[in-house]
């Protein structure tokens, strides 16, 4: 086989070897989504009765009227509160990661590039290790088992900083700035109507970053809540799965309840897609 033959050979061996790879992933990501689309329309009886991505008698409407009537309605506070902690936290929590960015990045200050070294450090710590500090500075606070105790600590995120000052240093020019405080612009109007404009596409990956992991947060509301109307729809689904191992009625509720667990995430990277993807690219060049 001559050496052209052998080099085009190869490179269809590496870019079907890529696109073998490509689909796996996307199999490991579409099927479980597949497979609560179709449990969602079974009943309890219809899980021992059909495959795992049959449709069954389309009982969904049945399926999201029990879920939400059950307990009460606690279904409705769990949005409810999913919506809050996410929405109202990813929103401030970005804009307060985007201004932390900004002035590591654009400000000079004693200690800049120490706190910057501790934000990269804190990138390191999992959640999980923050947890039990969080719960007792809660309970100092008299925090613990309210809206605050999950909300206040969602607000800060090192590795939402560190990308925001990333975007800062690649999107805002110097001399842009040193012309609006020549013109006599305070501090917080040249970040508010200057800089952060510039900044749009990474303060919206920083908020897609920020809205998924809230909304995915389950260690902290579980340490930190007691009362079913203050869980958000992760610690209440999970709760009801744990009962579905005596009472298999709940099964539908968990599994119809994930699903619509599911669809914020998926509108909010579709609406934002095209701010998201602008961010990555400004993001990827320091």
């Amino acid at each position: 086989m001559s050496a052209p033959t052998m080099g085009a050979a190869s490179r269809w061996a590496s870019r079907g070897a890529v696109h073998g790879a490509l689909l796996l992933a996307t199999l490991y990501s579409v099927l479980p989504l597949i497979w609560l689309v179709t449990s969602a329309t079974k009943s309890v009886a219809d899980f021992s009765a059909t495959s795992a991505f049959q449709f069954a008698d389309f009982n969904l409407f049945t399926n999201l009227t029990e879920l939400f009537a059950r307990e009460g309605g606690v279904f409705w506070y769990w949005i409810r509160n999913s919506l809050l902690y996410a929405g109202l936290g990813a929103a401030l929590g970005a804009l307060i990661c985007t201004a932390c960015g900004y002035a590591i990045a654009k400000l000079d200050f004693p200690g800049r590039r120490l706190l910057f070294s501790v934000t990269l450090a804190g990138v390191l710590v999992p959640p999980t290790a923050l947890a039990l500090p969080l719960y007792l500075l809660a309970s100092r606070l008299h925090l613990v088992n309210t809206f605050w105790a999950v909300f206040l600590p969602l607000l800060t995120n090192p590795f939402g900083v560190y990308l925001a000052r990333t975007f800062a240093d690649a999107s805002v020019p110097d001399e842009v700035l040193a012309a609006a405080r020549l013109d006599g612009a305070g501090e917080p109007r040249v970040f508010l109507t200057i800089a952060l404009p510039m900044m749009l596409p990474g303060f919206i990956t920083v908020l897609l970053f920020q809205y998924v992991a809230i909304w995915n947060n389950f260690f902290l509301p579980l340490v930190m809540l007691t009362d079913p109307e203050l869980f958000p729809m992760t610690l209440g689904i999970y709760q009801w799965s744990t009962r579905a191992l005596q009472f298999p009625d709940y099964n539908p509720l968990v599994i119809t309840g994930s699903l619509l667990a599911v669809v914020p995430l998926i509108t909010a990277f579709v609406v934002l897609q095209r701010q998201w993807r602008g961010g990555l690219s400004a993001g990827s060049v320091e």
